[in-house]
């Protein structure tokens, strides 16, 4: 007789993904026993990454998504006048490496703010998968267009704010996507410098620390250097809604 019961290490799998950043790339696509083991198997390498520390670099060979497993990063990519230009910060649950698919190179570097783990998904194999499994190939397209959404979305904040309703626009996404994973709304640890949001914003430091106090004084935020508590949601957001009028 045929057991139809799941496998015990299935079910812990199943646990794991659940909790786990990688979940848009298995459970949601309602992937079989079959196709969950061919996933684990695939995304089983898994690198710590030390606070300071280059995951990949701008001109390295492209052979792996990265799924941020724990911990903080930023991208950044060398100004002309050599000066470092952050291009957006990546938390769990996000994937790095998108960059090197057009060119088979990485265009930025990679660079934890913290010690983080990142699990390392190879490019070739994921692709053979999603050409098995249409689900996960519709899936993985999906975030491909989030990501480039993500950047439409920071060109019209450079190109059309000032610098109070970028920094604004800046703290209600961060908040969000900490949300998301079960974080508090309101209250958040920056993992990166005023410098490195300055350089992400296209604003200068001193910009950004004027404007960070300017909140403060105005009762919409409480600052203790990289504790945010963020006091009147609605006051930042109107701030944001500025930018539309």
């Amino acid at each position: 007789m045929h057991d139809t019961t799941t496998p015990p290490h299935l079910d812990a799998l199943k646990v794991a993904c659940s909790a786990c950043n990688l979940r848009e790339l298995c459970l949601p696509v309602g992937l079989s026993d079959e196709e969950l083991v061919s996933l684990d198997q695939m995304i089983g390498a898994r690198r710590a990454v030390r606070r300071g520390e280059r995951l990949f670099h701008a001109g390295e060979a492209f052979t792996a998504l990265y799924a941020v497993r724990t911990g903080f990063f930023k991208t950044t990519t060398a100004a002309e006048d050599g000066r470092e230009q952050v291009t957006g910060f990546q938390m769990a649950g996000e994937l790095l490496g998108l960059d090197g698919i057009s060119t088979d190179h990485h265009a930025c570097d990679a660079i934890a703010l913290e010690d983080s783990q990142v699990c390392m998904i190879p490019y070739g194999q994921l692709e053979s998968l999603s050409r098995e499994f249409t689900l996960l190939q519709h899936q993985f397209h999906k975030i491909m267009s989030r990501e480039i959404v993500r950047d439409h979305g920071v060109m019209l904040l450079l190109g059309s704010m000032r610098a109070e309703e970028r920094l604004a626009a800046f703290l209600l996404n961060l908040t969000q996507r900490l949300q998301a994973r079960g974080f508090s709304p309101s209250a958040l640890v920056l993992r990166m410098t005023r410098e490195e949001i300055g350089s992400y914003l296209g604003l200068k430091l001193e910009t950004v620390s004027r404007t960070f106090s300017k909140f403060q004084d105005e009762a919409i935020l409480e600052v203790k250097q990289r504790d945010i508590r963020i006091l009147d949601q609605g006051a930042l957001q109107q701030v944001v809604n500025a930018a539309n009028c």
